[in-house]
C-alpha cells in the first residue's frame, strides 16, 4: 500500500491556497493509497529533468507534483500549483540523495546553470574566492556534491551565497553558509548532520524512498487519510515540531544529570524541549512532566505535543502543567480551601509591618527581600539572614537594619498564619516540603520551558518532584527573554549543568530585519546566564529576510490606533489571515480597551485570555479575529505579522514596574533591564512583518536604533 510523504515547502504553502483548492488537494490525496495502488492519475512529465517527477491532476486547472521512488511505495508531494506552472517547476528540478546526510534534497537545476557563467567571469576579475580555504575534499565531507562544489569554487561574496538559497540543494546551502560565517568544517557538521547514527555512512544515491524516509527534518509522513486531515489541519502548528539536525542531537541524547540547552527567540528552544519529552516517554522509564510558567504557554506545549505525539500510551506517559498548577493541586489536596493573598492585600500586610515596627523600607523592598533574599536560598533563621550573601539587592544592609527585615517578616508570617492566608509562594514551599515527604518522586523526568521565568521556589518544588540521575531534569531558557522578576543559579538549586550545555544560534522563526533590529535592544546589556556567569546575543542570525520593521510616532492614542488599524487591513489585503495577525501593548487596560476599539473600525480582535477555555468561548463568538494581548500574554506565540502598540516614554518602561533608583539602584537597573527584555520578547513573536509605534515622546528603548529608520 502506498505510503505518503508531504514536504515542509509545500506544507508552508498549503496555507495560502484557496479553501476550494484545499479541499481538493485533501480529497485528491485521501484516496492517494488506491491510486498509485492501481498505477492511475500519476502522469509521467515531459521534459522534465527528473523522471521520477509526476503530475497527478487537483481539478482542470491546478497540478500536484510528485517523486515517485525508483522502487518501494513511498511517494513524496512537492507542489501543488496552477497546470501550467506545476510543469514549469518540474521542468527545473532535480531530486537527489545528499551524500553526507542520507537525506532527500531538490535542487533548481536550470538556474545553477544559468547562474554559473556570469558567476565565474566574475571570479576570474575577483582578488579572492569565498571558498579558498575550504578543501574540496572537506566540502565533500559536508555533503556538498559536484555541482554545488563547481558553483561554490566561483562564490566570492557570502552576497551571492544568499541569493543562490532558493535553488541550490538545502543542506548544502545550510553547510556552504556555514562555513561563509567562520565556523570551521566539523562546527558546521554538528550543526547540520551528526544527529543521526547514519550519517556519512555510504547511501545508495537512487534510492530517493530510503532517503525519504531518513528526512524528517523537511518530510512528513503520512499513514492513511486522517493523519493527512490532521496534517493539512494544522500545517503551520505541525511544522514547528519539526526538528533541524542540530535540534535533534540534544533532543536524542543521553545524559548523565541535568541538562540545559538556550538560544534567542524562534531558534527552537521549544522544539527541541517537545522533542526532548517525546524521547523521554518512549524510552518508558517513567513518567514525564512538561511545565513552563505561564498558562497559555502551557495550553500551546500541549497542543504541539498532541500533534507530535501520534502513541496514545507514549502520550499518555506525558504531564503538561504549569509549575504553579501542580503545586496548588497537591497543596489543596492537604489545604482543601486556602485563602490565597491577592497582590493588593499582600503589600498591605507588609505595609502594615513596617509601620508597626516604626521601618523606614517600603513594601515593595521587604517583599523583594523575602523573596529573592529569605526564600531563595531557605532561610529559617535570624541568624542564617544575617549571614546570607544578597546578590542583586542594591542597597546594603547592616546587622542592625537585617534585623528589622527579620522582624518584618516575623510580623508578616504570623499575620498570615493567624488568619489562614497564604501567597503564592509559600504554597510551592509547602508543596515542595509534601513532595519531600513522599517516599517516591512523582515523576522520572521533568523538561522545562521558559525556564529563565521561574522563581527560585518554584525551581525546588520542580527539584522536589523528581529523583536526581540520569536524564532527571532538561530545561531550555533564553535569560534575554525573562521578563519577570526571577533570578537564580542552577548550581545553587542543585540543578548542575556544567558540561551538558548547548546553545542554538540559528533564528527559524523571524527574519533576519526583525531579529537584528530587537537585538539591538539588548546589545552591551550585561544578562545573567541564571548560572554565575553573563550571555551574549553574538553570533544569532536568521537566515530569512523581509521588510524592515515600521517605526511610526503619532500625536495621541486614537491616531496610533487608527493607523493599526490601517496596517491591519493592509496586512489582509495581502493574504495574511485575520488570525495570523497580533497586536502587543505593555498594560492590561490597553489590551481590554483595544478590541472595543478596532471593532468600532470593522476588525474583528479577541483577547488573549487566562485560561485556554474563555479563550475557545471567546475564539467561537468571534470567528478569525485579530489576536489582542499584553506583552507579557504574547510570550510563546508567534504570529506573520505584528504591531506593537503605545511603545512610549510613559508607557515603556512602565513606571509601576520599575524601582525607584533613591530605594534600590541596582534593583532599578534590573527593572529597567526586565522591561527591555519585555518589549524585546514582544518584538521578536513576529515572524514576517513587526510595526512598532508610540504616541507622544518615544519610548527611551527606541532611541539607539538607526536614524534611517525614521517614525512617520
Amino acid at each position: 500500500m502506498a505510503r505518503l510523504g508531504i514536504d515542509k515547502e509545500f506544507l508552508l504553502g498549503f496555507a495560502a491556497l484557496e479553501k476550494q483548492v484545499q479541499n481538493r488537494v485533501l480529497d485528491v490525496f485521501a484516496r492517494f493509497e488506491q491510486a498509485t495502488h492501481t498505477g492511475l492519475h500519476l502522469e509521467k512529465i515531459g521534459n522534465a529533468r527528473d523522471d521520477r517527477f509526476r503530475s497527478i491532476r487537483i481539478d482542470k486547472f491546478w497540478r500536484g507534483i510528485v517523486l515517485a521512488p525508483d522502487s518501494g511505495d513511498t511517494y513524496t508531494l512537492l507542489k501543488v500549483l496552477p497546470h501550467d506552472d506545476a510543469y514549469a517547476w518540474a521542468q527545473r528540478r532535480r531530486a537527489s540523495v545528499n551524500a553526507a546526510t542520507g537525506r532527500i534534497e531538490i535542487r533548481d537545476v536550470v538556474a545553477i546553470d544559468a547562474t554559473l557563467p556570469e558567476l565565474a567571469r566574475q571570479a576570474e576579475r575577483a582578488v579572492s574566492r569565498l571558498f579558498a580555504h575550504v578543501a574540496d575534499k572537506d566540502l565533500r565531507r559536508l555533503g556538498i556534491d559536484e555541482q554545488t562544489l563547481a558553483f561554490a569554487r566561483v562564490l566570492t561574496d557570502v552576497r551571492q551565497l544568499e541569493m543562490a538559497r532558493g535553488f541550490l540543494p538545502p543542506n548544502q546551502w545550510d553547510a556552504l553558509f556555514g562555513l561563509a560565517a567562520g565556523m570551521t568544517p566539523e562546527e558546521v557538521w554538528a550543526e547540520i548532520g551528526a544527529a543521526s547514527e547514519t550519517a556519512r555512512a555510504s547511501f545508495d544515491a537512487d534510492d530517493v524512498g530510503a532517503a525519504v524516509e531518513r528526512s524528517g527534518d523537511r518530510v512528513v509522513l503520512v499513514d492513511g487519510p486522517e493523519e493527512l486531515l490532521e496534517v493539512f489541519r494544522h500545517p503551520f502548528a505541525l511544522w514547528r515540531v519539526y526538528l533541524h539536525p542540530a535540534q535533534r542531537r540534544i533532543a536524542q541524547a543521553r545524559f548523565g544529570g541535568p541538562a540545559r540547552v538556550t538560544g534567542g527567540p524562534g531558534t527552537g528552544k521549544t522544539v527541541v524541549a517537545l522533542h526532548r519529552a517525546h524521547e523521554l516517554a518512549l524510552r518508558g522509564a517513567g513518567r514525564v512532566l512538561v511545565t513552563t510558567f505561564t498558562s497559555t504557554m502551557g495550553d500551546s506545549l500541549a497542543a504541539d505535543l498532541d500533534l507530535l505525539v501520534h502513541e496514545p500510551l507514549v502520550r499518555e506517559r506525558i504531564t503538561v502543567a504549569t509549575v504553579n498548577k501542580l503545586a496548588y493541586d497537591l497543596f489543596r489536596a492537604r489545604y482543601p480551601q486556602p485563602a490565597i493573598l491577592t497582590d493588593v492585600e499582600e503589600r498591605a500586610v507588609w505595609r502594615t509591618a513596617a509601620r508597626g515596627l516604626g521601618l523606614s523600607f517600603s513594601e515593595s523592598f521587604l517583599s523583594e527581600e523575602w523573596r529573592q533574599v529569605i526564600l531563595a536560598q531557605e532561610i529559617t533563621t535570624e541568624a542564617e539572614y544575617q549571614k546570607a550573601r544578597r546578590v542583586g539587592r542594591g542597597r546594603p544592609l547592616g546587622p542592625r537594619q537585617r534585623a528589622q527585615v527579620w522582624a518584618a517578616w516575623q510580623h508578616f508570617d504570623r499575620d498570615l498564619r493567624a488568619s489562614g492566608r497564604w501567597t503564592h509562594e509559600m504554597i510551592c514551599v509547602e508543596a515542595a516540603r509534601l513532595l519531600e515527604q513522599r517516599p517516591q518522586r512523582p515523576y522520572r523526568h521533568v523538561v522545562i520551558d521558559e525556564a529563565q521565568d521561574l522563581s527560585p521556589v518554584q525551581w525546588r518544588f520542580l527539584r522536589a518532584a523528581v529523583a536526581p540521575g540520569a536524564d532527571d531534569i532538561f530545561v531550555a531558557g533564553d535569560a534575554h527573554q525573562r521578563i519577570y522578576h526571577n533570578r537564580v543559579s542552577l548550581r545553587e538549586l542543585g540543578i548542575p549543568v556544567v558540561g551538558r550545555s548547548a546553545r542554538l544560534t540559528v533564528n527559524y522563526r523571524t527574519t533576519a530585519e526583525i531579529l537584528a533590529w530587537s537585538l539591538g535592544m539588548l546589545r552591551g546589556e550585561p544578562i545573567d546566564d541564571m548560572d554565575g556567569g553573563l550571555d551574549s546575543v553574538a553570533g544569532y542570525r536568521s537566515e530569512i529576510h523581509g521588510p524592515a520593521p515600521r517605526l511610526r510616532g503619532f500625536a495621541t492614542w486614537n491616531d496610533e490606533i487608527r493607523e493599526a488599524a490601517e496596517q491591519i487591513r493592509a496586512w489582509t489585503r495581502a493574504g495574511v489571515a485575520l488570525d495570523e495577525i497580533g497586536v502587543a501593548v505593555r498594560s492590561n487596560k490597553l489590551a481590554e480597551s483595544f478590541p472595543s476599539a478596532l471593532h468600532r473600525l470593522g476588525i474583528p480582535t479577541r483577547l488573549l485570555a487566562r485560561s485556554s477555555e474563555k479563550a475557545a468561548q471567546t475564539e467561537q463568538a468571534v470567528g478569525p479575529a485579530v489576536v489582542v494581548g499584553t506583552m507579557h500574554r504574547m510570550k510563546g506565540l508567534e504570529f506573520r505579522c505584528l504591531a506593537v502598540l503605545g511603545v512610549g516614554e510613559r508607557q515603556v518602561p512602565a513606571s509601576s514596574a520599575v524601582t525607584p533608583v533613591g530605594e534600590d539602584e541596582i534593583a532599578h537597573a534590573q527593572d529597567v533591564q526586565r522591561e527591555r527584555c519585555l518589549l524585546f520578547v514582544a518584538c521578536t513573536r513576529a515572524r514576517e512583518e513587526l510595526s512598532v509605534s508610540w504616541h507622544g515622546p518615544q519610548s527611551p528603548f527606541l532611541a539607539p536604533f538607526d536614524p534611517a529608520i525614521r517614525p512617520v
